[in-house]
């Protein structure tokens, strides 16, 4: 995060968001003061202003998936990061998501996943909002994947897992159902810690 040089060069552009202090910002995230410079650099060199909006997400989101459309993925977790109603994204707000993603708990990562299904943020989520997202998943991926990504692939797994999920058969999934069924799979909890799941 910000060396003092960066945050006077922050200062000296009044338009330019300025970020918080590396102090606060190490005591409410689980990154070092080295990683948060790190992750800082990278941040400010794709976002010079210190602020996102969404077309520059998904931009950044894309490159890290080039063999697949990453645009509707990067929508959904764009609308997962703390924004303020403002249209864009903090470095802080940034900072946050990757820490509770990448170094939370299980019980923060799987709020987060269940943040990132339940679209219009009723605290359930809908077959067609699992569809939704899956089917982003799969469109990111892209086709050149192994196995191969065919058309009904992200719909044949949703049919699959969701009854699995929905316990009581409302036909809504709820964080409690969700948690409760991640827990019984020594997998999903593994794939959790590595951060290399897919719902």
């Amino acid at each position: 995060m910000p060396k003092e040089e960066e945050l006077d060069e922050l200062n000296i552009h009044a338009v330019r968001y300025r970020p918080e202090e590396l102090a606060k910002l190490t005591r409410t995230t689980k990154f070092t003061r080295k990683e948060i410079q790190l992750i800082y650099r990278g941040f400010k060199q794709e976002c010079p202003t210190g602020m996102v909006d969404e077309d520059s997400f998904k931009h950044i989101f894309s490159q890290f998936f080039p063999q697949g459309d990453a645009s509707q993925y990067a929508h959904y977790v764009f609308n997962t990061i703390k924004h303020n109603h403002t249209g864009k994204i903090s470095f802080e707000d940034f900072l946050g998501i990757l820490s509770k993603v990448s170094r939370g708990s299980v019980q923060e990562k799987l709020q987060w996943i269940f943040g990132l299904y339940d679209q219009n943020g009723d605290g359930l989520v809908t077959k067609t909002e699992m569809l939704e997202v899956v089917s982003s998943i799969y469109d990111m991926l892209g086709r050149n994947t192994t196995p191969m990504v065919v058309e009904n692939t992200a719909k044949d797994h949703v049919e699959r897992i969701f009854h699995l999920i929905d316990t009581n058969q409302d036909g809504v999934v709820t964080i409690d159902e969700l948690v409760e069924w991640c827990s019984r799979d020594e997998q999903i909890l593994q794939s959790l810690e590595t951060l290399d799941t897919v719902l």
